[in-house]
């Protein structure tokens, strides 16, 4: 039986592959779309089989909130082409926005979810089928407090989320601070966050810096400290200056927003080089 145009356009749209693939699967399975749709799905994982020890160094970031619960989601692939295709853009939303609707904490839980009917692992699989590429969820983080915001950065190569410590937070006060986070990779939320090896170390680096420059043993730890001091002003996210008026730290922009309005957490994925 030929296969028709027709046929294989239903089937391109049901799959999303490549026209001579659509048009193969039908002549094997003499014009059953169910069947055909079963070859394509069996080709992807045939693929994703053979781009298993590939590099999937680039992909789609995007994040999003819902009151008192945020996500931000990396869907990884091999090229920029591909992270840039409508269909795997398209894969990334749904998959973050069924993580959000789940609630899901981990990459586990993303990974066990179903939609329409079908595991995430078999929807990806489905995608590798249509690009050729190897194809994983990289990065999956959460943020979970009474305000939480989310940030996509043009190109979808990069996202934050940021919770904050009082409900009904003004939303361009935590945009803002979320845009902070893209713009400024903070290491912690504040000074005591940051792990106590980091803060030796930074002190350890202070100290010998202080020696080299010839300053005297007795003040070597003060030095150190004011070097760290500034360390916290530039990695720390309430202690950094706001970009938007470096006249104020976040912190201080926080407060004259809200007396007691302060960030608790954040997340940031960036597939760029920072």
């Amino acid at each position: 039986m030929a296969v028709s145009m027709a046929d294989i356009s239903k089937l391109r749209k049901l799959t999303g592959a490549g026209m001579m693939d659509c048009k193969n699967a039908l002549n094997e399975t003499n014009n059953d779309i169910e069947a055909a749709i079963e070859i394509i799905r069996k080709k992807g994982q045939a693929v994703a089989a053979k781009r298993e020890d590939r590099e999937a160094a680039e992909g789609c970031v995007l994040a999003t909130s819902t009151g008192d619960f945020a996500a931000v989601l990396a869907l990884k692939c091999e090229t920029d082409f591909v992270a840039k295709n409508e269909g795997f853009v398209a894969l990334t939303k749904k998959l973050l926005e069924a993580a959000v609707a789940a609630k899901a904490k981990t990459l586990d839980e993303v990974n066990a979810l179903v939609l329409d009917g079908q595991k995430v692992a078999d929807l990806i699989v489905e995608e590798i089928g249509k690009t050729g590429e190897k194809m994983e969820i990289g990065f999956y983080e959460t943020v979970e407090a009474p305000t939480t915001v989310s940030y996509n950065h043009f190109g979808n190569k990069l996202a934050t989320i940021v919770g904050f410590n009082e409900a009904n937070a003004d939303a361009k006060v935590a945009h803002e601070v979320a845009m902070q986070v893209a713009a400024m990779n903070p290491l912690a939320v504040c000074r005591e966050d940051v792990p106590a090896d980091v803060q030796e170390k930074e002190l350890e680096i202070g100290r010998d810096k202080a020696r080299q420059e010839g300053k005297p043993e007795a003040i070597l730890d003060r030095i150190a400290q004011g070097r760290l001091d500034k360390f916290f002003k530039e990695t720390v996210l309430m202690e950094q200056e706001f970009v938007s008026d470096p006249s104020m730290t976040i912190g201080a922009y926080l407060k004259k927003s809200s007396a007691n309005l302060k960030a608790v957490a954040f997340k940031r994925i960036n597939l760029n080089q920072d």
